[in-house]
């Protein structure tokens, strides 16, 4: 193949910065989303308004609640988009389907662990200083989120 040929059948440069860029920007948007629903979804599994305790109360152990909650998701967020097809339709959609299963999922392991190990988040939320059942349930969120993450990939 003579290099002229080579340079016809490369994509240009502007063109494959262009479809970088709106990669970067749709699958931006789209965790955003999903970090915004897997919030939501703590929050509501989780005593109390979270934003309010936490900007009110300054209340660590909300905090770390809320932070493990969307960290996890983070994780599951990221493995989908690793794991999408090189097409950017497809690798969308596969991100927003294994981003609500990976929400669910969390949600619903969540519970259940948070139920077989007796924790009271109403209770730890009322204490203002950090409690180890805060700390606990914390990285166990992360730790489903690790496990929902190699799960996707």
């Amino acid at each position: 193949m003579t290099h002229g040929a080579l340079l016809a059948a490369t994509p240009s440069l502007l063109d494959s910065l262009g479809r970088g860029v709106l990669a970067i920007v749709a699958y931006t948007a789209v965790g955003l989303l999903l970090l915004v629903l897997g919030y939501v979804v703590v929050d509501v599994l989780t005593p109390g308004r979270l934003s309010s305790i936490i900007r009110s109360e300054r209340n660590p152990n909300a905090a770390a609640l809320a932070a493990s909650g969307v960290f996890a998701v983070a994780l599951v967020v990221v493995a989908a988009i690793f794991t999408s097809g090189g097409d950017l339709v497809q690798g969308l959609t596969e991100t927003i389907v294994f981003g609500l299963v990976g929400i669910l999922a969390q949600a619903g392991a969540s519970l259940v662990f948070d139920r077989v190990i007796g924790m009271d988040l109403g209770e730890v939320m009322k204490d203002p200083k950090l409690s180890p059942a805060t700390v606990l349930v914390a990285v166990t969120r992360v730790a489903i989120g690790l496990i929902t993450m190699f799960a996707v990939i």
